[in-house]
């Protein structure tokens, strides 16, 4: 079995349908299990106080804003190269998934960040890097929205993903790029000295899986839905010129 099967709209319907509740309910599951558990289980900082439980919210979205970029860079290079169109429809589903995250990481990391830095917002590289990375989330929806011809749409949103990339990057690496800045490093890390404690570290974990399959799971669910939209909106064309 070839995985370019699934480029077949109703191929792609069929397993997702079957897929997705599992998913979902998986989802739902690491999430409820993550959250309760990193917000009421775990101590509190002996820096950062009961702060430092916004971590269970922020780290997961930073890292799925960043990562939902990455996958619509990987569907819009194969609609790129070998013109798929269920690789370009996800690639546009997973745009207001990953703008979301990347919300909620700006905005969870602000009000973690106040009480430590004594300000909502620093011009810091990660952060800038960050809040261009949710304006470039805001022009590939917009472009899509602006462009009536979907291959057309397809082709443009494609080669501003390409650009955005280097922003989701820079949000990544910032910190190992500028020595300097507010901005802590990595939380969850294979260095064994950077990386948090046991008792931080598990909760956040089963929430990052959480995280992952909720993407996954809007994504199939999004998917479906803009092929769906891109048939009628076939149909109504054919109606028209018939």
């Amino acid at each position: 079995m070839s995985i370019w099967e699934y480029a077949n709209p109703v191929k792609f319907i069929a397993t997702s349908d079957k897929v997705l509740p599992w998913v979902a309910g998986l989802a739902a599951l690491a999430l409820a299990g993550g959250l309760i558990w990193g917000f009421f289980f775990t101590p509190e900082d002996y820096r950062q106080g009961s702060t430092v439980k916004i971590f269970y919210l922020h780290v997961p979205a930073a890292m799925m804003a960043i990562n939902a970029w990455a996958m619509m860079l990987v569907a819009s290079l194969i609609w790129i190269v070998r013109r798929h169109h269920v690789s370009a429809l996800a690639a546009k589903a997973a745009a207001p998934v990953g703008v979301t995250f990347t919300l909620i990481a700006l905005v969870t990391g602000a009000i973690w960040g106040q009480p430590m830095w004594g300000t909502w917002w620093a011009w810091d590289p990660r952060l800038t890097s960050f809040l261009i990375l949710f304006l470039f989330y805001l022009g590939y929806m917009a472009l899509w929205q602006a462009i009536e011809n979907p291959d057309t749409a397809a082709d443009l949103t494609a080669v501003l993903c390409l650009v955005g990339s280097v922003f989701a990057i820079l949000s990544r690496y910032a910190v190992n790029f500028w020595n300097q800045g507010l901005h802590q490093g990595a939380s969850l890390s294979m260095d064994a000295e950077e990386n948090v404690a046991d008792v931080f570290w598990y909760p956040a974990l089963v929430a990052i899986v959480g995280f992952v399959l909720l993407f996954v799971a809007l994504v199939l669910l999004r998917t479906q839905t803009e092929i769906r939209r891109r048939r009628l909106h076939t149909l109504e064309m054919r109606e028209r010129m018939g």
